[in-house]
């Protein structure tokens, strides 16, 4: 049985490595230059070249764009050995990710465990169609890190909700169509009075604000419900049990900070300095940078072996789900540190905010944009605190 397994999965791996050699177009293999150049799907959705739509559009026939789903729901029904060979395969040849959705990398998993099947069937397949646009109703001005301090209020109408408060760093809030969010169902518990609620953000009393950034650029909005109606359909889990599912959803969103099950190619630091620096036969002619791009592109190579151990665990039951606070804190550092040793190896050119020639101060915004890589998602402390007390089992005192 062992070895027809090895010889199953030996199979599939050289007919997925052909199918991916003769479907994804040569530009959808090249780096990322953008984040522009992702396909995010929703009601507004646009792709950004031709190929894009040819590779979204022949994944989604193959029922690869969340091959690991059950069909039923819109996925591939992969065993979690063959989606590690279509990882495998996808990152071999440099295939970049058809969609990307916060309800792939959040919303899905938090549904597949907690939701009705109902609303399985219904919201899972618009999410692998790339018909809905999900994004993230979790901070508010008054519960960051305190996120169970949460106000916002779902009022019980009888065949609805009413519901009034605010979010904040709602990312891509101008731009989603549903939003998933945290809201006050009992102000008599603070933990247990939180309830999970899908919200269609074209509803009335829906409005959005931008949040700028140092950086003069932000993804991120404010988010208000004018007493907003949210049919009681679209309550997720059972009533006042919101914070169990927010708690899960957490474990994904940082995962997905992290960089577990990236598969993007992009283009390695050291390639892009000897864009811009001296080299003498292929080698950095400054010491000092070229012995930090060698650590970094080191750690970035142990970060990855030691995601595929974690999740290669994680299928055999051996995993805990504190482990992805371990993730986002190092794959977040690692960021911040390579944005930092660009902005080095830039030299004076990276204070350029506005030209062309930098592109519109491209390292110089990166840099500032990066000083939030250590906030979103749960801060450092937090992260780290997690990790002490889950992870190393540290007494609190």
């Amino acid at each position: 049985m062992e070895t027809k397994t090895k010889v199953d999965l030996t199979s599939f791996r050289m007919e997925t490595r052909k199918w991916l050699e003769d479907n994804c177009p040569n530009s959808m293999r090249e780096p990322l230059t953008d984040v522009k150049q992702l396909y995010w799907g929703g009601r507004n959705g646009n792709f950004s070249s031709e190929d894009q739509k040819i590779w979204f559009e022949r994944m989604l026939e193959k029922k690869w764009i969340v091959p690991y789903w059950e069909t039923k729901y819109g996925g591939g029904g992969l065993t979690p050995k063959h989606n590690n060979i279509l990882n495998q395969e996808m990152a071999r040849l440099g295939c970049r990710k058809p969609h990307i959705n916060f309800g792939i990398s959040m919303l899905g998993p938090a549904l597949l465990k907690f939701a009705s099947e109902e609303q399985k069937v219904h919201y899972l397949n618009k999410i692998c169609k790339g018909e809905i646009r999900w994004v993230q109703g979790y901070s508010e001005p008054n519960a960051g890190s305190d996120l169970a301090n949460l106000q916002t209020k779902a009022e019980d109408k009888g065949d609805h909700f009413l519901v009034t408060g605010s979010k904040v760093w709602t990312s891509f809030g101008d731009k989603g169509d549903w939003i998933f969010c945290l809201v006050r169902t009992d102000t008599s518990s603070k933990h247990t009075g939180v309830s999970f609620l899908l919200i269609d953000m074209a509803s009335k009393g829906v409005i959005t604000r931008p949040i700028k950034l140092i950086s003069g650029k932000s993804p991120f909005t404010e988010t208000f419900f004018d007493a907003v109606k949210v049919p009681k359909k679209n309550l997720v889990g059972t009533l006042n049990d919101g914070w169990t599912i927010a708690k899960y959803l957490l474990t994904h969103e940082r995962q997905m900070i992290g960089g577990i099950g990236e598969t993007d190619k992009k283009k390695p630091l050291s390639e892009i300095t000897k864009e811009v620096l001296e080299q003498n036969n292929g080698s950095l002619l400054c010491e000092s940078i070229r012995n930090k791009i060698s650590e970094l592109e080191m750690n970035e190579k142990i970060f990855e072996l030691t995601i595929q151990r974690a999740m290669d665990e994680h299928k055999a039951g051996n995993n805990s789900g504190a482990i992805s606070s371990f993730f986002k804190y190092y794959g977040t550092e690692l960021g911040i540190q390579k944005e930092e040793l660009r902005l080095e190896v830039n030299g004076f050119d990276s204070t350029e905010w506005t030209s062309e020639e930098s592109n519109n101060g491209r390292e110089a915004r990166h840099f500032c944009r990066s000083k939030g890589y250590s906030i979103e998602g749960g801060t450092h402390e937090i992260q780290l605190n997690i990790i002490a007390k889950r992870v190393l089992g540290l007494p609190s005192k």
